[in-house]
């Protein structure tokens, strides 16, 4: 199979467009072979048309201009499938490419075709079997009702029913990497049309998806004005300076649905550009200060050129942040959520009620905890059932999994547990079972302090994003010294513990060795705040 894309875009490989259109192609290649070439226009010497119908008369089939359009004519002819790819330009199609358009009249017959309804003439080769695509983007925030001309041009070359077409407003939004997980989300139902145009036919399922605005109006408009570098005053439009430009351009991504239930003020100091503006955050919507500043919730000093190459991907705003990029002062929980703030996801007023799914399943460190505190009270009070406590806690910890996610700590902590429990109740010393378990435990949480992810980490994470958290530099320094102090405190722990069992308070042990662990736990939730924000304003170097 042939198939053949003309990209009609003056940006050849750079084109938004052709990132739909590859799309495409790999999903309608995933099951089938197929011979695919891509043919730039702007790259070829197309003359146009001189309306002198030698190829109708004199030459037929063969046109008066020799240039690019002749090669160009005979992969028309031995394509099954073409795919015409292009931006929408001032509601038609970019010059060259009509150009193309107008040059393939030698593949027609000069003689008219009674059969159809307005007139027209019939094809001079039969290329019935052939079947056509046309892929676009557009400036505009939806397609509806901006390819009028384009759908009268295509109907006409090919019949109202003789094409596919993918039309998709906010085209320029797929050259921004920020952008990039709900333009790849979009790219991915392109990728799904691929695969059901090689079948057959697009469902109706993934034109609906196909159809969905990438942003709402609203926002995308916002981005689009801002990005032009001027703004209309009474005196006429003036340009702004890079650093508003880029500011008005962030704030417009603010999901007003995340208002917290009070206004938020973000102060951007560029330092390097000596600006400084604020963004508010409030029920309705945002706003751009550029002076009458309120009260700041948040400040970033920064250079202009690092949130720059931040919001162009070059480089991760939580490294860069971790490298003195930039620092930040105030509130620091802005920043935590600052996806929430300004990640939209998506979600327009033109879409249908989301269909509810299940929750994904969370880890909970109190189902590791479990059983080694039950261990720990219960054998020091009985050594036989406290043992057997263990054991039959282990054996019920699966059991756990079917509402919250394991870890491997989970595992290993059952498997130590029933060790310690097994030798609980076959008689062997206490006094040596329960700082060997505390001695097990704390060397868990020491190990894994220096391993890629620190335990508490696994588990804390619930609470700063899931899995993303893992990905924040700085969400995974202030777990690996928890996890670390929690090592050393379990390390520890075994010594005074093995001093208490020869003691009349021996019962006691377990109880005693809760108090440290909860003053622990008190430091544990004031340090995830403190360090944070300690070290984005400088501090921790």
């Amino acid at each position: 199979m042939n198939v053949l894309v003309l990209n009609g875009s003056p940006k050849g490989e750079r084109s938004n467009t052709l990132k739909l259109t590859k799309a495409f192609l790999e999903g309608f290649t995933q099951n089938q072979n197929a011979d695919t070439e891509i043919v730039d226009i702007y790259k070829l010497n197309i003359r146009e048309c001189l309306g002198c119908f030698v190829c109708w008369s004199k030459t037929p089939g063969k046109c008066a201009v020799t240039d690019d359009m002749t090669e160009l004519l005979q992969k028309l002819l031995r394509a099954d499938v073409v795919i015409w790819s292009f931006p929408l330009y001032y509601y038609s199609l970019p010059s060259r490419l009509k150009m193309v358009v107008d040059r393939q009249l030698p593949l027609t017959l000069p003689f008219m075709d009674g059969d159809a309804g307005a007139g027209g003439h019939r094809p001079r080769y039969d290329m019935s079997h052939r079947r056509n695509v046309v892929i676009s983007t557009c400036g505009f925030y939806t397609a509806a009702e901006n390819y009028i001309a384009v759908n009268a041009q295509f109907d006409r070359l090919y019949g109202k029913d003789g094409y596919t077409a993918l039309y998709c407003g906010q085209g320029e939004l797929f050259r921004v990497p920020q952008l990039s997980a709900r333009t790849d989300e979009y790219l991915g139902y392109v990728k799904q049309a691929g695969v059901e145009f090689a079948a057959g036919t697009i469902t109706a399922a993934t034109q609906a998806k196909l159809n969905e605005l990438l942003y709402p109006r609203e926002v995308f408009e916002q981005m689009a004005d801002a990005s032009w570098g001027v703004e209309h005053t009474e005196q006429g439009s003036k340009q702004v300076s890079p650093a508003l430009t880029f500011t008005r351009q962030m704030a417009a991504l603010y999901n007003k649905s995340s208002w917290p239930g009070h206004d938020i003020v973000v102060e951007f100091s560029y330092t390097d550009v000596q600006e400084t503006y604020q963004i508010v955050l409030g029920k309705e919507g945002h706003s751009v200060l550029t002076e009458n500043f309120m009260p700041v919730t948040t400040r970033i000093e920064t250079p202009l050129t690092v949130w720059e190459r931040i919001g162009q991907g070059e480089i991760d705003g939580q490294q860069a942040m971790m490298e003195r990029l930039y620092t930040v002062s105030g509130d620091f929980s802005v920043m935590m959520d600052w996806d929430k703030y300004f990640g939209w996801n998506g979600e327009t007023e033109e879409k249908g009620p989301a269909v509810p799914s299940a929750p994904a399943k969370q880890t909970n460190m109190n189902v590791m905890l479990l059983p080694w505190i039950a261990i720990w009270v219960g054998i020091s009070i009985n050594s036989f059932w406290g043992g057997i406590i263990g054991i039959v806690l282990c054996a019920a910890l699966p059991f756990a999994f079917l509402k919250y996610k394991p870890t491997i700590f989970e595992y290993i902590s059952v498997f130590a547990v029933s060790l310690v429990s097994l030798l609980s109740v076959l008689g062997h010393p206490v006094d040596l079972l329960i700082p060997a378990s505390y001695l097990a435990f704390g060397l868990m949480w020491t190990v894994t302090a220096f391993m890629k992810i620190p335990l508490s980490a696994r588990y804390s994470m619930n609470d700063y994003g899931a899995e993303k958290a893992l990905k924040n530099p700085l969400f995974m320094r202030t777990n690996r010294i928890l996890t670390a102090c929690w090592g050393v405190l379990y390390l520890l722990t075994p010594i005074w513990t093995y001093a208490l069992l020869h003691t009349s308070l021996a019962s006691w042990t377990g109880l005693f060795n809760s108090v440290l662990p909860a003053v622990m736990g008190l430091f544990t939730a004031w340090f995830q705040k403190w360090y944070p924000k300690h070290f984005a304003a400088g501090g921790g170097r």
